[in-house]
Formats: structure tokens, C-alpha cells, sequence
């Protein structure tokens, strides 16, 4: 919410969906058959959608299985990666950072982006 122009909406089932100029750039998915815990079956109730800028970054996210990124085969070709909640605090809050900002950049119009980044202070 500290980047400039941000709204949250709501899902169907109250799930929060951050937008920047009427595009999502982070939302909290519902259960989907995709994301599943591979030893019980149970769809993933905590799955986080973030766009990446590139095919590149997402790749460069998603490679490690041992990484809490990752993605499933809905989400080929779309500009996405997902973590689960209950996985975020493996992740360093500069990483974290970085794939936020990253996600509002490349959803924000370029005048939004070229105004924010002129600010300063943005470890994008």
C-alpha cells in the first residue's frame, strides 16, 4: 500500500486483489485443483499471485524446487509466479520487496512508474 495509486478489491470469496490502476499486480487466490500439497491431495488454501515483469524473472524465481516460488501448469505462459502464504517468512524482506515493486512496475502505466522511481529511496 505504500506505492502511490494502489487499491485493494475483493474476490468472490473476500480474497484481497492489490491493483494499480485497475490492474492486479498481487492477489490472494481461492483454492484451485492446480496448487495441491502433494501428500494429502488437499488444494493449497493460501496461494499468493504476484506478476513478474518477464518469462526471464519468473523462471529465475520458479528453477529452485527447493524455493517457496513456484507455479503450476495453469500459469504457463502468463506472467505470474505463486507462493504460499505459510511459506512467505522463508523468504528474505528484501526479496519479498523486490517482486512486490517489481509486480506494481510492471502492471502501473510507465508515467506512474517513471514518477515513483523519481522519488528515490526505491530498492526496485
Amino acid at each position: 500500500m505504500a506505492m502511490p495509486h494502489v487499491t485493494i478489491e475483493y474476490g468472490s470469496q473476500e480474497n484481497p486483489v492489490y491493483q494499480v490502476g485497475r490492474k492486479s499486480f498481487v492477489f490472494f487466490r481461492t483454492p484451485r485443483p492446480d496448487a495441491v500439497d502433494p501428500d494429502t491431495g488437499e488444494r493449497y488454501t493460501d496461494v499468493i499471485v504476484i506478476w513478474v515483469p518477464s518469462e526471464s524473472d519468473k523462471l529465475a524465481l520458479v528453477q529452485d524446487p527447493d524455493s517457496p516460488w513456484f507455479t503450476t501448469e495453469h500459469f504457463d505462459g502468463h506472467l505470474t509466479v505463486l507462493v504460499r502464504a505459510g511459506r512467505i517468512g522463508e523468504l528474505g524482506l528484501d526479496e519479498l520487496r523486490e517482486v512486490v515493486q517489481d509486480a506494481w512496475c510492471s502492471r502501473a502505466s510507465a508515467a506512474r512508474v517513471k514518477s515513483w522511481l523519481a522519488q528515490g529511496d526505491k530498492p526496485v
